[in-house]
C-alpha cells in the first residue's frame, strides 16, 4: 500500500493512547494511526468520490476488504 507522509496535530490523551495501542499490538504508531484511520472511516460510512461506476465498486470493495481484514487481525 502506498504512503503519503502527513504532519497531525493530536491531544496529548490521543497520542498517548494511540501510543500504547500501537506498542500493545507491536506495530509503529503509523501503522495503527493508519489502521485506525481506514477503520473508522469504514465505520461511519465514508465512500470514496465516483470515478466511474466500475472504477468506484472496485475502490470500495478493496476498501471495505483491507478495513475488515484489520478488523479481523485487532479481534
Amino acid at each position: 500500500m502506498a504512503t503519503r507522509k502527513v504532519t497531525l496535530s493530536l491531544d496529548t490523551a490521543a497520542i498517548e493512547y494511540a501510543e500504547r495501542a500501537a506498542k500493545a499490538h507491536g506495530v509503529s504508531l503509523s501503522a495503527w494511526l493508519s489502521r485506525a484511520a481506514r477503520r473508522e472511516a469504514v465505520r461511519t460510512g465514508y465512500r470514496s468520490r465516483p470515478h466511474g461506476a466500475e472504477a468506484l465498486a472496485a475502490a470500495d470493495e478493496a476498501e471495505l476488504a483491507a478495513a475488515e481484514k484489520d478488523l479481523r487481525a485487532e479481534g
